[in-house]
């Protein structure tokens, strides 16, 4: 799961551009007119080399999958503990559509649409889209979650049985990732519910947005800074201060990044905003980045970092607020109980990974950085990596659900569902026009654990 073999090289027209400037005009006379030909250059403005790159990718972007299939599904079912096998990954080709309904706005701002889309790719991939893999049943499990009414837990147990759905299920990666009628959602006859469900679903023919972000025009110090989401500034999600989106879109920063910023950006992935610290300096054929980690504080419980006080959504299931490691992201998923957190539960509190079988974290293969050009302020290699977990509570009134949580630890389990990483690469001959400046590369990777 490491990204040694996985992760690409990507140039892109932005940094190309503005570094191809670098090597032909300004080594020569100095550091005062290469921060004014940034200044010009790395603003989201039509003509400029930053522009065409951010509107439409220059590389191939890939998105990589791994499933966590149940070894003992019957096991678990009778209330075992879970034993799981990480597969993958299963690769797509992303976000290669330019961005949509791009209008210039007041302020030096500019909106935008992100299409979503994903082309399966064999090749890149460790099996088919049709592999099965026993999984949580996501419909299911949510049931206490979105009904925690004892008389509609009682309802919906007669539509689960008649369905002839259980808490574990063997679905294809392509059922699992972008969505399946489900039989027992299709027994309900309340209008308005969706039978079709996914991790993913609804993901291709969709867009995520508007966004509206700084171009630099009027100040470089906010170029792709978010100006609003969803035509909004904070998110609807969480009490406070958490609910704000912060920074960029983690795709580019500000110019010229100082060692001892911390640098925010906002995931829609994982309906919050993030941030990174500086960790060291990263060399790729000559070029020098500034490698900035998401650090195990930025997932601490309140206990540890008071400013987390408004991620802790739900004091019973945190045990007070003292785990560490997992985020309830229910309320932007239609109360359905997904977790996020770090692969294989890196930095999570002990007593949520001693649940699950079959987990090895690794700082190293499992943390997520950014490298930043400094001087230009792109980010050059991006491995973002997640992991979506499933709560798992106990209901009597769930019959599908009562041998299970014999086996729930405090009346609750995170099963680990899904990862995905997300990489950008590019050809060779868009990154020599990186090597035109020394301490400059051209790199962007982006992995997503789920």
């Amino acid at each position: 799961m490491g990204c040694d073999r996985n992760c690409g090289l990507l140039t892109g027209a932005i940094i190309g551009g503005v570094l191809a400037v670098f090597g032909g005009v300004l080594i020569p006379v100095g550091d005062h007119l290469i921060g004014q030909a940034v200044k010009k250059e790395a603003v989201i403005v039509n003509g400029t080399a930053a522009y065409q790159n951010w509107l439409v990718p220059g590389s191939t972007v890939y998105r990589e999958f791994w499933i966590f299939h149940v070894l003992n599904p019957f096991e678990v079912m009778e209330g075992g503990q879970p034993n799981l096998e990480q597969r993958g990954p299963y690769t797509y080709r992303v976000r290669y559509l330019a961005k949509e309904n791009v209008t210039e706005g007041e302020n030096g701002t500019i909106s935008y649409m992100l299409p979503n889309a994903a082309d399966f790719e064999p090749d890149l991939s460790v099996g088919t889209e049709n592999d099965t893999m026993t999984v949580l049943n996501l419909a299911v499990v949510a049931v206490p979650s979105v009904y925690p009414s004892g008389f509609m837990q009682s309802l919906i147990n007669t539509w689960v049985k008649s369905s002839n759905s259980a808490i574990l299920q063997n679905r294809t990666v392509k059922e699992i990732l972008w969505g399946y009628t489900d039989p027992f959602l299709n027994k309900i006859p309340f209008p308005g519910v969706n039978p079709v469900v996914g991790v993913f679903y609804p993901y291709n023919g969709t867009s995520d947005g508007p966004y509206t972000v700084y171009t630099g025009t009027e100040d470089i110090t906010k170029t792709a800074i978010i100006e609003s989401y969803k035509n909004k500034r904070t998110l609807s999600y969480w009490p406070g201060h958490c609910d704000m989106v912060n920074g960029t879109d983690g795709a580019s920063f500000p110019p010229f990044v100082k060692r001892d910023q911390v640098l925010r950006f906002f995931s829609s992935d994982i309906c919050r905003s993030i941030y990174g610290v500086y960790y060291g300096k990263q060399n790729v054929k000559g070029i020098t980045l500034y490698r900035f980690t998401v650090p195990r504080e930025a997932f601490a419980s309140p206990t540890e970092v008071a400013d987390n006080y408004c991620f802790c959504t739900d004091k019973e299931i945190s045990e007070n607020c003292t785990l560490a490691g997992v985020l309830d992201i229910s309320a932007c998923k239609a109360k359905r109980p997904v977790y996020i957190s770090l692969p294989h539960f890196l930095h999570a509190s002990e007593s949520i990974l001693r649940n699950v079988e079959g987990l090895s974290p690794n700082e190293k293969e499992h943390e997520t950085y950014l490298d930043i050009e400094p001087v230009t302020g792109f980010t050059l290699r991006f491995a973002k990596r997640l992991q979506v977990n499933l709560l798992v509570r106990p209901s009597s009134r769930i019959d599908k659900n009562k041998l299970m949580a014999r086996g729930i630890s405090q009346n609750v389990e995170y099963v680990p569902s899904k990862s995905f990483h997300l990489d950008y690469i590019n050809s060779d001959e868009e990154y020599a026009m990186v090597e035109a400046i020394p301490s400059h590369e051209a790199k962007v990777l982006e992995e997503d654990d789920l």
